[in-house]
């Protein structure tokens, strides 16, 4: 056990690096394939454009799926089995995409990539929580966070460089690839983080009963909800974002780097939360952000109303980036504070609560990107309803305490 200790402590970098590259494996397969839309639809002679908002939707439900099962999973056999097992998925499913003969199988093939990466998403928590604790885990998997975040800012231009030298198919294989680096790279490097004297046998019960307190609990029910809402705003713009940049702006060849100034704002956002949230708190600097969510986008939408849906793209973008900045702050702050009483469960709560904000944001994020009419109305009008639902629930949840 102290020769395990003393490898970990010689290769800490090499294990973010690692951990970030098994998480980041989520943002590639959904970031990556959106300079791709057009060209997916004109294959398969999708002519409803809402209809391919399905290739990031069918992802997301797979996603919410298999994050209650991939915990569970590697509580029984193992951390990197676990991972194993979800990557073995996930290739299938990129590989089914690639091959789909149909539309409809070709989203069979993403909803089968987001429950297999959906192993990777959750176990690394794991595999960190087993490893560090205390501020110690908080150093390392802020380190991790800072890392991964920088993977959407670059997953659209790696699509959009695949679709330049080779046909959309090959966006596919670029996660086969990615998927193949990492389980080598994690099956030489990375030891086993959970001894099989405290694996447990597989069940389903201790997730249904983590549900049930996750859900009945108003703290965790609730923030879980915020979280939710926070996240539906970025899934109804990526929904959207390739689509609504060539059609309002005509822009096309430069979209990869405005979606990655966006991604970057998110992760500016993480790095002053990091800074302020020990002198303000987690509730407060929710507070403030979805005030300026709510100021933000109502009176951008009130510009939008008396410009026909098509402002200016400088000061679209502008607002973007201010709405991007905010929700960067709430999406660490809610998870947290859902996760706060749930010390005692923390593992399955962690499925839990990512599975059920998933469901929240996949659900409400499709159906206002599904509004899209060529216009900024619609995602606007979104951005401002769920802030405002957002900033009243949390009034509620905090109402008691």
């Amino acid at each position: 056990m102290e020769n395990t200790k003393s490898a970990r402590s010689q290769h800490t970098g090499e294990f973010i690096i690692l951990m970030a590259i098994l998480m980041s494996m989520v943002a590639m397969a959904i970031d990556a394939i959106l300079p791709a839309f057009t060209a997916i639809g004109a294959s398969y002679n999708v002519t409803d454009i809402s209809e391919l908002q399905w290739l990031i939707g069918a992802l997301f439900l797979g996603l919410a799926l298999g994050q209650l099962f991939f915990g569970p999973l590697s509580d029984s056999i193992g951390r990197k089995p676990g991972i194993y097992a979800g990557i073995c998925v996930y290739i299938s499913g990129a590989l089914l995409s690639a091959f789909a003969p149909s539309y409809d199988m070709m989203l069979l093939g993403r909803l089968l990539q987001g429950f297999g990466v959906a192993a990777p998403r959750t176990i690394t928590i794991a595999l960190v929580r087993d490893q560090y604790g205390g501020r110690e885990m908080a150093r390392i998997m802020s380190f991790v966070i800072s890392v991964f975040v920088l993977m959407p800012a670059v997953a659209p231009a790696l699509g959009a460089l695949m679709l330049m030298y080779s046909t959309w198919e090959s966006i596919f294989f670029m996660f086969v690839a990615q998927a193949l680096v990492a389980t080598l790279w994690m099956a030489w490097r990375q030891p086993e983080t959970l001894p099989a004297s405290k694996r447990r046998p597989f069940s389903l019960m201790p997730v249904l009963q983590g549900a049930k307190e996750a859900l009945c609990h108003r703290r965790s029910a609730g923030y879980m909800a915020v979280a939710g809402l926070a996240f539906a705003c970025l899934i109804s713009y990526l929904n959207v974002a390739k689509l609504m940049y060539l059609d309002i702006y005509a822009i096309d060849e430069l979209f990869p780097a405005y979606f990655a100034v966006l991604a970057l704002a998110i992760g500016a956002a993480s790095l002053v939360n990091g800074k302020l949230v020990i002198k303000y708190g987690m509730r407060s600097l929710m507070q403030v952000s979805l005030g300026f969510m709510i100021a933000t986008s109502g009176l951008f939408l009130l510009f939008i109303l008396n410009n026909e849906g098509h402002p200016p793209f400088v000061l679209f973008f502008a607002v973007m980036i201010i709405v991007f900045f905010f929700m960067g702050i709430l999406f660490g702050n809610a998870n947290a504070l859902a996760m706060e009483p749930m010390g005692h469960i923390a593992g399955v709560a962690s499925s839990v609560i990512g599975s059920g904000t998933t469901l929240i944001s996949m659900s409400v994020g499709t159906l206002i990107g599904h509004f899209y009419d060529q216009t900024l109305l619609p995602m606007f009008a979104g951005f401002t309803g769920l802030s405002i639902a957002g900033f009243l629930l949390m009034l509620w949840i905090e109402r008691k305490e």
